[in-house]
C-alpha cells in the first residue's frame, strides 16, 4: 500500500458510492422541480385548514382550482389544445407524420411524448434546469396513454408491417404553479379530441408497389375516440390527509404524493408515487379511492365542454391564448 493512502473495506465503499449517487440523484432531481418556500408558521396554518377541509384558497380537499380550456389553438399542427389550470398553463400541439410500424405491434400506430419546460415557467427550468423533469414527464405520459386501452392505436395503422401513423405529442410548460401532471392530461384529451388525421387511400401501380395518397379535403379526416383516454389525478399527503390540484405552497408542506391515471368509468391505469416520504398501506387505499371518485367525476364535464365548444364551429370566439 503506498504511503498516505487509505484503503476502506470493499462493502463500505459500495454503500458510500450508493449513498453519493443517490443524494446527487436526489439533489439533482430538486433543482429541476418548481418549489417555494414556506415558513413553520405557514406550514402549521396550511395543515390546520387540511385538517379541517378548508385550504387556504377556500377550495375543500377533493376540489380542482378554476380550470379555462381552449381547442385549436395553434394553426399548423393537427389537434392542440390549452389548459389553465390556477395559474399553471400548458400548451399542447399534436402533430400525424406516417412512419414504420414497431416490430412488436405491427397492426398499431403509436405516440410520443416531448415536454418542453419553457424558462418563463420558473426561473429554476433556465439552461438545462428543465430536462430531468421533461424526461420524467415524457415517461409518465407514455406510459399512460401510449397503450391501446387509452387510444384506438389499431386505427393509426395504415398498412400492417409497413405504415402507421405516429402522434407527435409536444407539450409546453407556459406556467408552472403546481399539479403539472393533472392539467397536462387534461390538455392531452382535449388536444387529442380536436386532432383531425387525413384520410389516406392507397392504391397499386403497375409494378405492384403501394402508393399512399393524403386527402386535400380537410372535412375529409379521421377522428379519434377519445372516451377511454384517462385523465391523471395526482393526491398529495398533507398531514393526515390527501388534497387533489395542489399548489406550490401545499406541495412545500407534503411528505409524499400520488399519481393516478383514471377513465370515464372509474377504472385505474397507472399508479406512481413520487416525493421522498413514504405512504402507509391505509394512506394508499384511500388516495386511490379519492383519485377514482375525482378522476371519474372529471371526464363528463370536460367531455361535455369539448363538444359544446366543438359545436360552435366557426363561430367559436378566440379567447385567452393566440385570440
Amino acid at each position: 500500500m503506498t504511503s498516505g493512502a487509505l484503503r476502506l473495506p470493499k462493502q463500505v465503499f459500495l454503500y458510500t458510492r450508493l449513498f453519493l449517487m443517490t443524494y446527487n440523484f436526489l439533489d439533482a432531481h430538486r433543482s429541476t422541480m418548481a418549489t417555494v418556500q414556506v415558513s413553520e408558521a405557514e406550514k402549521v396554518y396550511i395543515l390546520h385548514g387540511i385538517r379541517d377541509d378548508l385550504r387556504v384558497d377556500g377550495r375543500g380537499c377533493e376540489d380542482y382550482r378554476h380550470m379555462e380550456i381552449e381547442t385549436d389553438v395553434v394553426s399548423n399542427t393537427d389537434g392542440s389544445a390549452k389548459v389553465s389550470l390556477g395559474h399553471t398553463a400548458v400548451l399542447v400541439g399534436i402533430k400525424a407524420e406516417i412512419g414504420k410500424p414497431r416490430p412488436m405491434a405491427p397492426n398499431e400506430g403509436y405516440l410520443e411524448f416531448f415536454v418542453d419546460c419553457s424558462a418563463n415557467a420558473t426561473p429554476e427550468f433556465e439552461g438545462r434546469g428543465g430536462e430531468e423533469l421533461g424526461t420524467e414527464l415524457s415517461n409518465t405520459l407514455y406510459k399512460v396513454f401510449n397503450n391501446k386501452h387509452s387510444v384506438d392505436l389499431n386505427k393509426l395503422c395504415i398498412s400492417e408491417g409497413e405504415h402507421c401513423w405516429v402522434l407527435y405529442v409536444d407539450v409546453l410548460l407556459l406556467q408552472c404553479d403546481g399539479n403539472l401532471y393533472d392539467a397536462i392530461s387534461v390538455a392531452i384529451k382535449a388536444a387529442l379530441f380536436s386532432t383531425k388525421i387525413p384520410k389516406v387511400h392507397i392504391s397499386t401501380d403497375e409494378e405492384g408497389g403501394k402508393e399512399i395518397e393524403l386527402s386535400d379535403d380537410p372535412y375529409d379526416c379521421m377522428r379519434l375516440n377519445v372516451e377511454n383516454v384517462p385523465c391523471i389525478v395526482t393526491l398529495c399527503k398533507v398531514g393526515h390527509r390527501h388534497v387533489v390540484d395542489a399548489t406550490l405552497q401545499e406541495k412545500a408542506c407534503s411528505v409524499a404524493s400520488l399519481i393516478i391515471s383514471v377513465t370515464h368509468k372509474g377504472t385505474v391505469t397507472c399508479v406512481r408515487k413520487v416525493g421522498g416520504g413514504s405512504l402507509d398501506p391505509e394512506s394508499i387505499f384511500e388516495m386511490t379511492e379519492a383519485g377514482k371518485r375525482v378522476g371519474k367525476a372529471l371526464h363528463m364535464p370536460l367531455m361535455k365542454l369539448l363538444q359544446q365548444e366543438e359545436s360552435l364551429g366557426t363561430k367559436r370566439q378566440k379567447v385567452g391564448f393566440l385570440g
